[in-house]
């Protein structure tokens, strides 16, 4: 997901997007210990849109105290 697509949403749909991001990587860790994954190039992509979320959840949260 670009970030352009990030910086639109709020931070309700940052938080339901994350929390969807976050299970989606549980679910490709448990196929991966199974040893039968399909897209292993998913785990870095999930990990980074998360990374990305959380910076910009700490930008908004920085931009109502400041």
């Amino acid at each position: 997901m670009k970030i352009e697509e990030l910086r639109s949403l709020s931070k309700d749909e940052l938080q339901a997007k994350m929390k969807s991001l976050k299970d989606e990587l549980s679910k490709i860790n448990l196929e991966r210990y199974a040893g039968r994954v399909e897209k292993p190039h998913m785990f870095s992509r999930i990990r980074i849109d998360i990374a990305r979320i959380k910076t910009l959840l700490n930008a908004k949260k920085d931009k109502v105290n400041g």
